[in-house]
């Protein structure tokens, strides 16, 4: 294998460990709290591109941290469900990716930084202090997930924390980094999308649940079982949808705030697929499509915020 194949073969294998299709759901949250601001405030739009930023590269951070962490704990062996990982299969050494880890690591708190002293300045202090508290705490639990000594996805705190960071701190916060207020009812198109990235972490946990039960790993789906996981899943859209509906119904302006409603029909299909799946390559493509359907969500919604 020549230079060229050889740095072709590692941007794949780079590329590969990263996982591109996770990314649509970190954007998801971050767009949400953009769509909501610009409903009801003008956008800053530099503020605006630099919490993107700061949303892909923490999850960039997650993917990675998963990767090793999974690896080292014994999780992904030979024998795990899902696509095999860079560290586990060898294609990247663990010095390398913890390496990797720490450039991601460093790049989003830089990006972090840049965003809360752009939003806010030495003018409030205190706000910048808590959202560097924030910030830290984001990164720590992007690798805390499963890249420490005492990971707390193994123990089923995976799901509280994505739906905290993925809903309520992204969305939430978003909306308070550009307006600087946050009423009550932003937490309720927030826990929508909190609810949502949870039903994607679901549908990987109920894949790996077999794997993840051997390697001590206690998921969700691990201390529910296999049919449970499923109700579960429904619990997590139905109420994903349940929120918004409420939102709009306490801030109703207009019919166009219910467009969000067309992502209903690719909640239930995900719902269906999931209750009859059984197989790990039937469970697979649902992440993707979760993921998809989250983003529609809140295309949709965010749509219906504008117009409206």
């Amino acid at each position: 294998m020549d230079r060229t194949q050889t740095s072709f073969y590692s941007a794949k294998v780079w590329l590969a460990a990263v996982r591109p299709r996770t990314l649509a759901l970190a954007i998801a949250s971050i767009i949400l709290g953009l769509f909501l601001t610009a409903a009801r405030a003008s956008l800053q739009w530099l503020p605006a591109l630099l919490t993107l930023l700061t949303a892909v590269l923490l999850q960039v951070l997650s993917n990675l941290a998963n990767d090793y962490g999974d690896s080292l704990h014994g999780v992904d062996s030979s024998e795990r469900s899902g696509p095999l990982r860079a560290v586990q299969s060898g294609a990247i050494a663990a010095a390398d990716m913890r390496q990797a880890l720490i450039l991601t690591a460093a790049l989003a708190m830089l990006s972090g930084l840049a965003l809360v002293w752009l939003a806010f300045g030495m003018q409030a202090i205190w706000l910048l202090l808590v959202f560097v508290v924030l910030g830290a705490a984001a990164v720590w639990a992007a690798i805390a997930y499963t890249a420490s000594s005492n990971p707390y996805g193994y123990r089923g705190l995976g799901d509280l924390f994505v739906f905290l960071f993925f809903g309520w701190v992204a969305v939430a916060g978003t909306y308070f980094l550009q307006t600087q207020s946050l009423p009550a009812e932003i937490l309720l198109p927030a826990t929508s999308c909190g609810l949502l990235a949870v039903a994607v972490l679901n549908v990987n946990n109920i894949r790996d649940i077999e794997s993840d039960r051997r390697a001590g790993k206690f998921s969700i789906p691990v201390r529910l079982g296999p049919r449970r996981a499923r109700f579960y899943h429904w619990a997590l859209l139905l109420g994903g949808m349940a929120a918004a509906l409420l939102y709009v119904l306490i801030s109703y302006r207009s019919p166009w705030q219910f467009l969000f409603l067309l992502s209903a029909p690719l909640l239930l299909r995900n719902g269906l697929a999931v209750w009859r799946a059984q197989t790990a390559a039937e469970l697979d493509p649902l992440l993707k499509q979760m993921s998809l359907t989250t983003l529609f969500f809140v295309l949709t919604f965010g749509a219906g915020q504008l117009i409206g």
